[in-house]
């Protein structure tokens, strides 16, 4: 529990970086994080990669999954 919170924290507040924005609060970039993981996973996945084990694996995985994710969250707030 404690490895999925940190990893998601850290891909949550990288993700929050990458995709122009200060993040959405420590809390909300835990969750995005973590969910991030959720949906990297499945894409990895559906492609058929994977970047490796350990904590930076997962991280990058997670990181996909929480810029997809924001990605998608700004596209309907636009909208």
């Amino acid at each position: 529990m404690l490895y999925a919170i940190l990893v998601g924290l850290i891909a949550g507040w990288l993700a929050g970086q990458v995709m122009k924005g200060g993040g959405y609060g420590v809390l909300v970039d835990i969750i995005l994080g973590i969910l991030g993981g959720i949906v990297g996973n499945w894409v990895f996945t559906a492609l058929g990669v994977w970047p490796g084990g350990g904590m930076i694996g997962s991280i990058i995985v997670s990181f996909v999954g929480a810029v997809i994710l924001v990605a998608i969250s700004r596209a309907l707030k636009r909208a």
